[in-house]
């Protein structure tokens, strides 16, 4: 019996439930994946859907995927073109009675699979999907979906407390090989996608990603195993020039090249072999904070989209195109703003650290709608994940289902904090270089001397800043307040923009 196997956001062999499926029936796979050409249009605001370093990243993964079913005597079908027509069509020509892939979450991919399943049940060809991107697949959660807690830290205590993580499924050894007539496809270049290759690889970036669970691989084994990086995660992971003071695993899980299962069963591996610590428990509670935005946008749909976010906090966001277009381009007059902003315009990558400051930035001092920081980003990163990144922005923009009041990053406490001798901001902002200690992070204080001696020309050389800090932070937090206020009196949630302002 033959199964299309349709791959997603899963391009890996290891912990793969459709390939797992497939083989333990003794069913002979055909592994297939589809570039839709929709995900490399525009987004609502005028950028690419995909941008160059993560459409590249994809490239890369998908023909990492296909060389490594190659060097099981298997392949990889290639097609372009929209799943939803493609795959019915190839089940059906290649005599395939079933298909099977992982489930996605959000209204686009939600809709492809709706018409997919609909096409497959008029050709009377089964169809079987699987859940692949968490720790846990919904039936082991401790409450049914629709109940799980608003809020990250009662959610994370009661998996921990009654929840264990399943052993993640093993890489197959061997593969049926693929009938020699079929027509595997060549992997489209960017040109095709309609993608503008990037430019050469900026020497100043902390890492190279390259895409593919080969490479995906590489990094866990050297960060967790070789370099030993793991036992101190918890003291480092805020840093943001060491390639090596986070995991960095991040794309490779974005596009399933690596399952979270796998990585948490090297976690518990290292744990068991070398040490336990505070830092071993903290990846884990980041794979959880990652599970939490995926099963929050199960719970509430196209919620996450809203503008008015999961609270339904309808807030006046300007589209100031003049400010934002120096947000985007790192012109802002902050150092740290601007070195995490040039970094990403430059390798589609950012620190964790570096995402908190520049989106509050962008909310709560330029109160600029969170929605063009959301689809900057999702243009941008090479690590892009749609629940991830817009549950993180609803946060952020203080319309999200945790949202504690008005928060914003002081971004000169943070620049201290974080860069104390400004070596990072040094690195992407080689105009500041020259600025001695602690100074470089506020250049507007300098006096016409000192920006003489260490060649710096405000306005000319870098810019003055766009906004004052703290006026600009009080002046949102007064629209804030009367936004909440006005919410409260009606005391209906989800009264916002009704039709979702969808990525």
């Amino acid at each position: 019996m033959r199964v299309l196997v349709w791959f997603r956001n899963d391009l890996r062999l290891h912990d793969h439930a459709p390939l797992h499926t497939a083989l333990q029936h003794q069913f002979e796979p055909i592994p297939v994946y589809c570039f839709d050409l929709r995900q490399f249009g525009q987004t609502s605001f005028g950028f690419e859907k995909t941008g160059a370093f993560r459409a590249q990243f994809l490239r890369e993964s998908v023909m990492g995927l296909r060389e490594s079913l190659r060097s099981y005597q298997s392949n990889l079908m290639i097609r372009i073109g929209q799943p939803e027509l493609i795959v019915p069509e190839l089940a059906q020509a290649l005599g395939c009675e079933a298909v099977y892939f992982h489930k996605e979450v959000t209204s686009e991919e939600v809709s492809v699979e709706a018409a997919l399943q609909q096409r497959l049940d008029a050709l009377g060809i089964r169809h079987q999907s699987f859940w692949g991107a968490t720790l846990h697949e919904s039936d082991e959660l401790p409450f049914a979906v629709a109940q799980i807690p608003e809020i990250f830290t009662q959610f994370r205590k009661r998996v921990e407390a009654e929840v264990k993580v399943a052993q993640p499924l093993p890489t197959p050894t061997q593969f049926p090989p693929l009938p020699p007539d079929i027509d595997c496809g060549d992997c489209p270049t960017l040109a095709k996608l309609g993608v503008e290759a990037a430019a050469a690889p900026d020497p100043r970036a902390v890492q190279t990603f390259r895409g593919g669970e080969a490479e995906g691989l590489k990094r866990l084994q050297s960060y967790i195993w070789e370099k030993d990086r793991l036992r101190v995660y918890k003291q480092t992971r805020n840093g943001m020039l060491d390639p090596d003071d986070s995991s960095k695993l991040s794309p490779w899980l974005a596009l399933g090249c690596l399952s979270a299962r796998y990585v948490h069963d090297q976690v518990a591996q290292y744990e068991a072999e070398r040490v336990k610590n505070d830092s071993t428990y903290w990846l884990i509670f980041e794979l959880l904070w990652r599970d939490y935005f995926r099963w929050i946008g199960v719970k509430h749909g196209d919620r996450i989209f809203h503008t008015s976010g999961l609270r339904g906090l309808t807030l006046p966001w300007k589209e100031d195109w003049a400010r934002f277009d120096l947000w985007r381009n790192g012109q802002t007059g902050y150092p740290l703003v601007d070195a995490s902003m040039q970094e990403l315009l430059t390798t589609g990558f950012m620190s964790n650290r570096g995402r908190q400051n520049v989106a509050s930035f962008l909310t709560k001092n330029l109160g600029i709608h969170w929605h063009m920081g959301a689809e900057w980003f999702e243009s941008r990163l090479i690590d892009y994940d749609v629940c991830s990144n817009w549950g993180n922005w609803n946060y952020t923009a203080g319309v999200g289902n945790d949202a504690r009041g008005f928060r914003f990053f002081n971004i000169l406490k943070q620049s201290k904090d974080y860069d104390p001798k400004g070596e990072y901001v040094r690195h992407w902002l080689p105009e500041l270089a020259s600025i001695p200690g602690e100074q470089i992070h506020t250049p507007w204080k300098l006096a016409p001397l000192e920006q003489k001696l260490y060649g710096v020309q405000l306005g000319v050389s870098y810019p003055n800043v766009v906004v004052d800090l703290w006026a600009s932070a009080k002046a949102n937090e007064q629209l804030y307040d009367q936004a909440c206020a006005q919410f409260d009196a009606r005391n209906q949630p989800f009264r916002g923009v009704t039709k979702p302002h969808r990525r």
